[in-house]
């Protein structure tokens, strides 16, 4: 058992909090959303969840704090504005950022962190909302031998594959480009199913092809019927995949690589999210193709 502090009680946010709770951790928690605190303390064990109203505040009461936070934008707010981390940071701190940030943030923070004594870690997540409700998330983790050693088992209480892939950054730099191949894959497929839907081809032996040859991909296995069907369940929004992709672009800026399909995937996830906006399950760019003249 220990006590964590944790920043950022959103979409993913606050099932991994509570995935934090079932492991018998105690939490000390931080989010501007009143909403947000009550829906933690829902069904949570006496005691075991308090509220810090500052990241200052909250970094005097423990030594591990985790942030769940939409970008490195806020990140950096939380870091280094008024009553922000960054001034409360003492030696023994470790401070995990799980979300989706820029790795040349991240990259820029960890010396500013060193400078206080403490440690900062990358370890953005994969699996979506359904995931963090149940504790199985891909984890990708950037950091030194001794931040490992202390996230572990922690992160260990929010997911299931821990897979560790270099210094501070490597971790959100794989999380975008991972990212990237899913979305261009899923833009992929939504395209073969429009053009087979023209052809007038049995979608669904078309996705049955892709899937036993060399086609198959995330998308093909499992938003084929989302897209066959045109339900589209929301999942992973696709405003969030217009964010990945922005990073990896980011990172395609940092290293000179013109990474042509990245481009192409980018406008057109851009496009969709301003006709659709940002909330829409990421297959809707399936719906937006069919709108697309």
């Amino acid at each position: 058992m220990a006590r964590i502090g944790f920043i950022g009680l959103g979409m993913m946010g606050l099932p991994m909090a509570r995935n934090l709770l079932r492991r018998g951790n105690s939490l000390l928690a931080c989010d501007s959303s009143a909403a947000a605190r009550d829906a933690l303390l829902e069904g949570a064990p006496a005691g075991a969840v308090a509220f810090a109203a500052t990241p200052a505040e909250l970094a005097a009461g423990v030594e591990l704090v985790v942030l769940m936070l939409p970008d490195s934008k806020i990140v950096s707010a939380v870091m280094e504005g008024e009553g922000g981390l960054l001034g409360a940071l003492r030696p023994g701190h470790l401070v995990i950022d799980m979300g989706s940030s820029l790795p040349g943030e991240t990259r820029r923070l960890a010396p500013l962190v060193a400078a206080k004594g403490a440690n900062l870690a990358d370890a953005p997540v994969s699996g979506g909302v359904a995931k963090a409700r149940t504790g199985t998330l891909a984890i990708m983790f950037g950091g030194d031998d001794a931040a490992w050693a202390r996230a572990e088992p922690v992160l260990g209480c929010v997911g299931e594959a821990l897979i560790r892939c270099g210094s501070i950054g490597a971790g959100h730099a794989m999380k975008a480009l991972n990212n990237f191949v899913y979305g261009a894959g899923l833009l992929a497929a939504a395209e073969a199913f429009r053009m087979g839907e023209k052809l007038g081809l049995d979608l669904n032996i078309l996705a049955e092809v892709m899937n036993a040859s060399s086609g198959r991909n995330v998308a093909t296995e499992s938003k084929a019927q989302a897209m066959i069907q045109g339900t589209y369940p929301v999942g992973f929004q696709i405003g969030l995949m217009r964010k990945d992709l922005a990073t990896a672009a980011a990172i395609a800026a940092e290293t000179g690589e013109p990474a042509r399909a990245l481009t192409t995937a980018l406008e057109l996830y851009n496009q969709a999210v301003d006709a659709l906006g940002p909330r829409v399950d990421t297959t809707e760019i399936h719906r937006y193709l069919g709108m697309k003249k």
